[in-house]
Formats: structure tokens, sequence, C-alpha cells
């Protein structure tokens, strides 16, 4: 497993219309040599279940501030729900600051607000892709 490339899924959860930075970070990923697919607007069961699907490492979640921590509730009850909660998510967009501790605690690994450097989020993802889904096997 640790010879593959890491696997993201990246998407925007509910219907909101901002697809650019959730575009321009899939492609840095891609750069980054990871194998990201791109699932554009979903409903965040969609989100769980083409993760589930695809054994991938890591959730990349693109929002805008309207709905995100429901959306963002209802993506980690769906981790919990089908036992894929050992998976990294990360979320980017525009985030309220006093919403971050908030994500943090319900458990988002990192948020990347805008303008976030792309070397930043790429070497997050390289550094602990892996580490939650590693924890949770050795647990076992």
């Amino acid at each position: 497993m640790t010879n593959r490339r890491l696997r993201v899924i990246m998407a925007i959860p509910g219907f909101d219309g901002h697809w650019r930075g959730a575009t321009v970070v899939t492609r840095a990923l891609r750069d980054a040599g990871m194998e990201v697919i791109y699932m554009g607007q979903q409903q965040p069961d969609a989100i769980v279940n083409a993760a589930l699907a695809e054994d991938v490492d890591v959730i990349g979640l693109s929002v805008y501030a309207a709905g995100h921590l429901l959306l963002i509730n209802k993506v980690i009850k769906g981790m919990k729900e089908k036992k894929i909660n050992d998976k990294l998510l990360v979320v980017g967009g525009i985030i309220p600051q006093p919403d971050i501790p908030k994500l943090k605690d319900m458990g988002v690994g990192e948020i990347f607000p805008p303008g976030s450097p792309l070397k930043k989020i790429v070497t997050y993802i390289e550094d602990n892709g892996r580490t939650v889904t590693q924890q949770a096997s050795s647990a076992m």
C-alpha cells in the first residue's frame, strides 16, 4: 500500500458554484504525483460513497461559507457510518475564522483558506495522507 500513489477525492459539497479553487488544487496534487478524482459539485452522501468505492486516502472538500458546517458534518457522519473515518479529511475555501476550531474538533485534518500556497497544501497531504489510515490499521 505504501508504494502506490496517494489517492484523493476532491469535491464541492452541495451546490456551491465556486469551482476554481478545487480545480487549481486538483491540478497541483496531480502535478505532485497523486491520483485525484475530481467530482465537482456533489451531495455529501455521494462524496462518501465515492470515497469508499475508490479506496481513497484523502477526501478534499472545497466550500464556501454558506452551509459549510452542515455539509461538512454530513460528510463526517457519512464517513463514520461507512467506517472510512480513518481517511484524512481536508477542507479549503472561505471559512469564517470562528468556525475553524469547530471544524478541527469535528475531525477535519486541516483547513486551507483562499490564498493558501499550493506547496503547503501538497506537502500537508503528502505528509498526512496515509498517516491516519496507518494509525487505524496498526491499532487493529
